[in-house]
């Protein structure tokens, strides 16, 4: 019995994981946990949400929901483009922070499609806006948005990596 490959590429590790390349490099040199990729990864693709530019993906409902379901598929990506090394990985006594990999800035540098384009203008708005914030309180922050996101981030708890 043969196995089909999974090629979906929407919302797979695959597409999380070249997002995170991308906002990685913008937030170099510093980088962030995975709590916080999170957080400015929803920041990136819903980015008319929060007063920035107009959203990279159609917005749609309940979309704060998101924030809970792209841990898993996050945490694939960055295993992914780690081991391609376009993300490292640093562990001390704060725990795991994810940095912009050898590899990524010519990666970022050399995609001129114009999606590519737009997402590295959002993952420098966001590196601007919201990358000197912390964990928590870049959390308290998107809490705050209740007008916004509601009930939808009443059960998202702060979990370290």
């Amino acid at each position: 019995m043969t196995h089909a490959k999974d090629t979906r590429v929407f919302n797979s590790p695959f597409e999380l994981g070249f997002r995170m390349v991308y906002l990685l490099s913008a937030l170099r040199p510093a980088g962030a946990d995975l709590q916080k990729l999170i957080l400015l990864d929803y920041a990136v693709v819903y980015s008319g949400d929060l007063g920035g530019p107009e959203s990279l993906h159609t917005p749609v409902p309940f979309r704060g929901s998101e924030l809970l379901s792209r841990r898993t598929l996050i945490e694939q990506g960055l295993h992914l483009m780690s081991s391609r090394g376009l993300v490292s990985v640093l562990m001390d006594e704060e725990g795991i922070t994810y940095i912009a990999g050898p590899a990524a800035l010519s990666l970022v540098g050399s995609v001129t499609a114009q999606y590519f384009m737009r997402l590295r203008r959002r993952c420098a708005w966001v590196a601007s806006r919201f990358g000197h914030i912390d964990t928590d309180a870049l959390t308290r922050e998107f809490t705050d948005q209740g007008h916004r996101w509601g009930a939808e981030l009443e059960g998202f708890t702060l979990e370290r990596s």
